[in-house]
């Protein structure tokens, strides 16, 4: 008729998890019952989390005849009782049980010096009466005060208060166990029963609701009230076994029907079909094992300054439902010493989000340190055991306490450094149209005539392509522009540097051609400059078209090289067929520089050696810093640095290579004159004339 005793296991550990209470101790009778208890509930509570840092046994027998025994037994229970963060302690036993423990927490108090009942959580079970009579009498409270009960579930019969409130001797004279427990309740002695045992009389009169809740409650108890329903289970049994007799009697034609015959036994096959509502309105029924369907009270202990107990239900603990622990926190009362908040069982401070549990060498998985979350992971929890990553459009907060959302990066037109980029390559390409355009207007005088007209306006619209190409990589990439901005660099920066090429070459040959008998007279002219352009810049376009036919660039969001940010970037596709564009290019600006450096002293009236290898050391220079560079940043920086460089490198070669040229076009035209560039000397008129034509 009273619920498994399982069940109280689960809602024991259902209510330790509530409070968060994992350090706890555990008061236990000594005997078979206890072992039970201990074994079945530790499981319980490691699953869950919970360790138990002390388990002390109560002996269901006390004998006060060696009192040396009992100090000792009572300083057995000093250390759980005064340790401050074990402040949760769950007693199993009988009423007998919590009354010895008391008793020793009071000797402990008289032997020590010590108040060992301050700031405690008693989690009491369902065979713990609080209502004893024997426990009632004189008994100090205080320790109790906030006590957590789990109790046999109960309710109000219809009538059942009005019938205790009526009750007096009056109406039952000859009931002597009603007589003794009414001097037991009051304190009192009826004189006509011998030699009285308290001095006041009993009138016969007292009220029962007088009487304080911890010597009787006016309230059904839940062990009086599985009584009850047990009186209304056998009287269904009986009728059914009636009705099935009945039945019998009228198919087999016998009048038998000796109820006074029937064995108790004989009851057990009909109680599982038993089915009812009992006067307080609640369903009674029996499961397949034959016991009664119904869950615990969780009640809680509120004293009053007359030192009387008050139950208070406060929760409930139902079998086979979803939601099977209720608790009301705001109805509990804790132990004044708490000053209403709620008390803290643990081995180690909660670790508050941003941090992880780092459990301690040697000790229980409850006491651990906390340590901040590695970089890059966060907890946004209290008490995590690991830190998590966040998604890979998330990233961890300063804090690593919660995730937030990257945001899509790129270098566009409307910041300050696209908007600068932009117009500072807008602006080169326009003097670079000027001075190309400068050079077709006076395409007839003798400085703009001196070097391959031709390969000189294929270097000047490679530049001016130089300086468009690279607002290409301005702007959010797309298909198109990933497709096209490495490649066309590669390769209009190839044909740039051909031309450069070209042009030195040139100035040597044409002097060593003026060597008598030399035989390379043969090689000056426009078809040695226009091979080393289309040559040096088919090899690039190669090596791109491979490049773009195997593992062509893509747009791509890369989430993992900024915290915060998702930068949307051009995937090279093959890094290695990237590093070869640039390893080509480099390769040709060692020759140019090398051919330009070597050919720097002849004569400078024909001479541009000088000025190709001022601007080779400038290109050169940009391009050696851009890879280290290039590969130390991350993001738009990353493209700020090749758009720099592009513009860098393309403005070292337009102003080294034609500043000079059309300073004489513009503002010392009297110099542009055959007649000033030939010198007096034979073999220099030569070079001329071979530069020349």
């Amino acid at each position: 008729m009273i619920p498994n005793e399982a069940h109280q296991y689960t809602g024991i550990t259902q209510l330790l998890h509530h409070f968060k209470w994992t350090w706890i101790g555990i008061f236990a009778v000594d005997d078979e019952s206890g072992d039970h208890f201990l074994r079945a509930l530790e499981l319980f509570l490691s699953q869950s989390g919970i360790c138990v840092a002390y388990t002390e046994r109560i002996p269901n027998q006390f004998s006060f005849h060696d009192m040396q025994v009992f100090l000792d037994m009572a300083g057995n229970i000093l250390p759980p009782l005064m340790d401050k963060k074990a402040r949760t302690f769950v007693i199993y036993g009988d009423t007998l049980t919590l009354m010895g423990l008391f008793t020793l927490m009071m000797l402990a108090d008289l032997g020590y010096g010590e108040n060992t009942s301050v700031g405690k959580v008693w989690i009491t079970t369902a065979q713990i009466d609080f209502a004893r009579t024997a426990i009632g009498q004189g008994f100090n409270f205080a320790l109790c005060e906030g006590t957590i009960s789990f109790s046999i579930h109960s309710n109000k019969p219809q009538r059942f208060q009005s019938y205790l409130q009526n009750t007096n001797l009056s109406w039952s004279k000859e009931n002597s166990f009603l007589r003794e427990f009414w001097e037991q309740a009051f304190l009192c002695s009826f004189p006509s029963h011998g030699v009285p045992v308290f001095p006041d009389a009993c009138t016969g009169e007292e009220r029962l609701e007088s009487l304080p809740g911890v010597v009787f409650e006016m309230d059904m108890t839940g062990h009086s009230y599985s009584i009850y329903n047990a009186v209304y289970a056998v009287a269904y049994a009986l009728e059914a076994v009636y009705s099935s007799r009945s039945y019998h009697r009228a198919m087999m034609g016998s009048n038998e029907f000796e109820l006074q015959d029937l064995q108790p036994w004989q009851l057990h096959q009909f109680l599982p079909n038993i089915w009812f509502n009992n006067s307080a309105g609640e369903t009674v029924s029996f499961n397949e094992k034959r016991e009664m369907v119904a869950g615990f009270d969780i009640v809680n202990f509120h004293l009053f300054p007359n030192n009387c107990l008050f139950r208070v239900k406060v929760g409930s603990l139902e079998p086979n439902e979803e939601k099977s622990f209720l608790i009301d926190e705001s109805m509990i009362m804790w132990h004044r010493n708490f000053n209403q908040a709620l008390p803290l069982s643990v081995c180690s401070d909660s670790c508050h989000p941003g941090f992880q549990k780092r459990r301690k060498e040697g000790e229980k998985f409850c006491c651990y340190d906390c340590a901040p979350c590695p970089e890059g992971k966060i907890s946004d929890q209290m008490d995590m055991a690991d830190c998590r990553q966040c998604s890979e459009d998330w990233y961890p907060s300063n804090n690593q306490d919660h995730c937030i959302p990257k945001f899509i990066t790129f270098l566009s037109y409307e910041e300050p450094l696209g908007i600068s980029s932009a117009s500072v390559a807008v602006s080169f390409s326009l003097v670079t149209v000027l001075v190309l355009a400068t050079f077709i207007k006076h395409k007839d005088t003798p400085i703009v005539k001196a070097n391959n007209l031709e390969i000189t306006y294929t270097l000047l619209i490679s530049l001016l392509l130089c300086f468009l190409g690279s607002l290409l990589f301005l702007g959010q990439p797309g298909k198109v522009t990933c497709f096209l901005r490495q490649p066309a660099f590669g390769i209009i920066f190839s044909v740039a540097i051909s031309c450069v090429l070209a042009k030195t070459i040139t100035v040597v040959v044409a002097f060593m051609a003026t060597k008598p008998g030399s035989s390379m007279r043969k090689w000056v002219g426009k078809r040695m400059a226009n091979s080393i352009v289309l040559s040096c810049s088919l090899i690039q376009l190669g090596i791109c078209v491979v490049w773009l036919g195997t593992s062509p660039p893509f747009p791509d969001l890369n989430m993992h090289s900024l915290a915060g940010e998702i930068i949307a970037e051009c995937n090279e596709g093959s890094v290695n067929m990237f590093y070869l564009v640039l390893g080509y290019m480099g390769l040709l600006s060692i020759i140019s520089f090398t051919v330009a450096f070597l050919a720097r002293k002849l004569p400078d009236t024909f001479n541009e050696a000088k000025f190709i290898t001022f601007s080779m050391l400038v290109f050169c220079s940009v391009w050696l810093s851009f890879v280290p560079t290039y590969l130390s940043t991350k993001g738009k920086s990353m493209v700020a640095v090749e758009i720099f460089s592009i513009l860098a490198s393309s403005t070292g070669l337009l102003g080294c290579i034609f500043s000079p040229k059309c300073y004489i076009i513009l503002l010392k035209p009297e110099l542009n004159k055959r007649e000033q560039l030939i010198r007096r000397k034979t073999h220099t008129h030569t070079h001329l004339s071979l530069l020349y034509y």
